[in-house]
């Protein structure tokens, strides 16, 4: 059979050439967006992808086939077969292009891929070849046709390299150029392999063989057709392309704003999806839990939670996935994290969740809060914290006291507080100043805190005064820590290589007996602890009722002593003091008396120490000796003998900067002759030797007598006696008392008597009440003598009297009955 000629239609092959380069163009653009898409919009990608390359690749083979024409033999294309056709270009190229966008695609997944598409376009071509209906039989050469396969092979895996080197250069300046440039490599590529598929073809004349029908294709109109709209069909791809990169433009320019927010956020902000995994992780992030980015991302959140709330998490994640339940979405919660370095801080969580794609996704909002818990626990320890002692105060106790007292009213439980205060802590605080009185209150807040339960609560009220709360215990159970206690507190306090003591004195109420809220609870065993000191501290004492009369009354005589001078319910009464010898009376003792309006006579053992505890002894103490000096200037005036009037100085008074000074004021103002005024001064007074000489040596130096009131009864050293300007030495009552039932009171005032005499100095016995102790005293040389024997402190009109009376009678005073 005669070999038949063959031509081509030049515009056509150059419109199949242009068609090429755009299906190419096309299919690395979209290649591109599959890789960069999420489902559902990755699929939808794919699918418009395979269609168009694989429509590109047929379009052009058949326009060039319609190129091709024979010469004296017209040929026409079976539209079953044209069609069946371009099946296998569509679906090689959807079959690589899934293959090649897998996120673990490798190159071997690309030779695969070149084969997918490499047959494909094989069996299009040689399909297509078979559509030609002429009257001619085609013989193919093995070589060009291996060739042509050869071709389709190489063409598809450069293809499918291309369009990697697209995807990693996407969005980079000039890579629409790589794009491009690429499409016309692959342009070439093909229409190569369609060519040589061509020229392995020889068409032999047969005129048994079909010839064209006029049914089947044949119109060169059909080829500029399937360009126009192949071309119209990849333009549109193309402009779509164009449209999505400008939404996707915008998204990316969103998604550069919302990052940069992100990145510049102080909060740690991170992203995981419905598994917990890691997907997003800012700067923040990384500088509060130490992770870098790339070791967190694909590892689920639970990195950064501690152990022991890990299973708390996971089940409050599927509950919400499982129920609905929001667990913590949408709320802010404080909890625990975990650092990369193992240690754990307390965090501060928002979490929101929104759907996308048909997945849940998770952000996560989180806050360093180690200041602000810093800050919150300093605030509370400077609100509820003593910051001495580090121990509750009294807000934080009130706290704990209401709930304890919620409790035991609920549940029928007995609650104990003990009040106690620090003796002499106050001494030990002005001798050796206030840094040794820290040291000392913080060691005793620890032995105290020492001898309580896990439960007891341990406050410092101020000062010297701590408050233990005991609930749910029992009478029996504070005795015991009470008695702890004072063990504790008999071992010495050694702070700075010094050892001192201090002793507590506890006052305990109990809840419900002693009171039922807290401020009858704590005042009823603060007045138990009062009623400790008044029997002589170091010891403890539970709460009675009859306790609150003795503080009412005290109270009501505190109130009256404020009011006394003012209402002018003080008198000074004066008892002689008599010369034991003559009988003569040679001064007289100023004494304070008290008539209450309510309380009528409060006896001065009564009021005399509760004036000295509150300070009013001061101005009492004034006006005393500013009335007895007046006294005895009126009873000079009245031209009665001048005698000496002997006034007590309390330690209060003594202590006083400007005792010299009031001394010398009372005395100028009354007109009294300082020889005529002699101040009596306690033992207790002098211990302070340093100090009490100085004053007294003052004191003499104005003119008046200096006496030691009720000598024998302090603990002075009997050294002392040789250093102090004293005149005289007066013997207390309780030896006067007994001198003649008990021999050792007997020898002690016979020796208070020797000693005096032989020291120069004159001896005043107090309290002689009976003939025979007046004996006795006169019998030893006792100078002079005071006591009911002779008088009673009386008022200075009827002392006046009896001074009148002695001037025109001078018998010895007699006794008043």
């Amino acid at each position: 059979m005669p070999v038949l000629s063959s031509t081509y239609n030049v515009p056509l092959v150059l419109l199949s050439f242009l068609i090429a380069i755009l299906a190419s163009y096309a299919a690395l653009d979209l290649g591109v967006r599959i890789h960069k898409a999420k489902a559902p919009a990755r699929y939808i990608w794919l699918c418009g992808g395979a269609f168009a390359m694989g429509m590109g690749i047929w379009a052009m083979h058949f326009i060039a086939m319609l190129a091709f024409h024979l010469s004296a033999v017209p040929v026409s294309y079976n539209l079953a077969t044209v069609l069946l056709s371009i099946l296998p270009a569509i679906l090689a190229s959807g079959l690589a292009l899934h293959i090649v966008n897998r996120p673990e695609a490798r190159t071997s997944h690309y030779i695969v891929s070149a084969l997918f598409i490499g047959a494909g376009i094989v069996s299009m071509h040689y399909i297509g070849m078979a559509a030609m209906v002429m009257e001619a039989a085609i013989r193919y050469n093995p070589f060009l046709w291996a060739l042509s396969a050869a071709i389709a092979l190489a063409t598809s895996y450069a293809a499918l390299l291309l369009l990697r080197d697209a995807r990693r250069h996407a969005g980079s300046f000039g890579g629409w150029r790589r794009k491009a440039f690429g499409a016309l490599i692959m342009a070439i590529a093909i229409s190569g392999m369609h060519y040589t598929g061509m020229s392995a073809a020889t068409f032999e004349h047969d005129h048994q063989a079909m010839g064209a029908s006029s049914s089947a294709i044949d119109s060169t109109l059909l080829a500029y057709s399937i360009g126009i709209a192949m071309f119209i069909l990849l333009v549109l791809v193309l402009i779509s392309a164009i449209v999505d990169d400008r939404f996707e433009s915008r998204t990316a320019a969103s998604e550069r704003k919302f990052r940069s927010v992100i990145e510049s956020a102080n909060d740690a902000i991170i992203l995981s999806d419905y598994r917990g995994v890691i997907i997003s992780w800012n700067q923040s992030a990384q500088h509060i839990f130490g992770y870098a980015e790339q070791e967190v991302l694909n590892r689920r959140l639970e990195v950064i939670i501690p152990d022991r709330y890990k299973e708390a998490h996971r089940l409050g994640m599927a509950r919400y996935k499982d129920t609905g339940d929001p667990y913590i979405i949408g709320k802010t919660v404080e909890m625990h994290g975990l650092r990369k370095d193992g240690t754990e801080f307390p965090l501060e969580l928002s979490m929101a969740t929104w759907q996308e794609e048909g997945s849940s996704f998770y952000s996560s909002i989180i806050r360093d809060i180690t200041e602000r818990k810093k800050a919150e626990e300093k605030m509370n320890r400077m609100v509820y914290r003593d910051p001495l002692t580090d121990l509750p105060n009294r807000h934080l106790l009130n706290d704990r006291l209401a709930q304890a007292l919620d409790q035991a009213s609920k549940n029928k439980m007995t609650i104990g507080i003990m009040f106690i205060d620090l003796d002499r802590f106050k001494y030990i605080n002005d001798t050796l100043g206030h840094a040794m009185g820290d040291l000392l209150l913080i060691e005793a807040a620890s032995r105290i805190q020492s001898c309580t339960s896990k439960g007891d609560t341990v406050s410092r009220q101020g000062g010297d005064e701590f408050l233990v709360l005991l609930p749910n215990t029992t009478a029996d159970e504070v005795t015991r820590k009470a008695q702890r206690l004072l063990q504790l507190f008999a071992q010495p306090f050694v702070l700075n290589d010094a050892e001192m003591f201090v002793t507590p004195s506890i006052g305990i109420s109990l809840y419900p007996s002693d009171g039922r809220d807290i401020e009858t609870l704590i005042k009823n065993a603060d007045t138990a602890m009062y009623r400790v000191k008044e029997q002589g501290k170091n010891n403890f004492q539970f709460y009675t009722p009859d306790m609150n009369e003795a503080v009412t009354k005290k109270m009501k005589l505190e109130i009256g002593l404020r009011k006394g001078l003012e209402r002018r319910e003080f008198k000074v009464h004066y008892q002689p003091q008599m010369d034991v010898g003559t009988g003569k009376i040679t001064g007289v003792e100023a004494l304070l008396r008290w008539h209450h309006p309510e309380l009528g006579n409060v006896s001065p053992a009564e009021f005399i120490p509760l004036a000295e505890e509150t300070g009013l002894i001061i101005p009492i103490g004034e006006w005393v000796l500013y009335e007895a000096c007046r006294q005895a200037k009126s009873w000079q005036d009245e031209g009665l003998p001048p005698m000496r009037v002997a006034v007590n100085i309390s330690s209060r008074q003594f202590q006083q900067s400007n005792l010299l000074e009031a001394v010398s004021r009372v005395l100028h103002d009354t007109g009294l002759e300082p020889q005529y005024l002699e101040l009596e001064l306690t033992e207790s007074i002098i211990q302070d030797s340093k100090y009490a000489i100085g004053t007294m040596q003052k004191l003499k130096e104005m003119g008046t007598s200096l006496s030691i009131d009720d000598f024998g009864t302090g603990y002075s050293s009997l050294s002392y006696l040789k250093l102090f300007p004293i005149d005289t030495l007066k013997i207390d009552q309780s030896f006067t008392r007994n001198i003649l039932a008990d021999a050792k009171d007997a020898a002690l005032v016979q020796t208070i008597i020797n000693m005096a005499h032989n020291l120069e100095l004159k001896v005043i016995a107090e309290g002689v009440e009976t003939q025979e102790q007046l004996h006795f005293l006169t019998q030893r040389h006792c100078n002079e003598a005071q006591g009911y024997y002779f008088s009673r402190p009386i008022a200075p009109e009827d002392l006046s009297a009896i001074l009148r009376g002695r001037l025109t009678a001078p018998t010895p005073l007699l006794p008043q009955s």
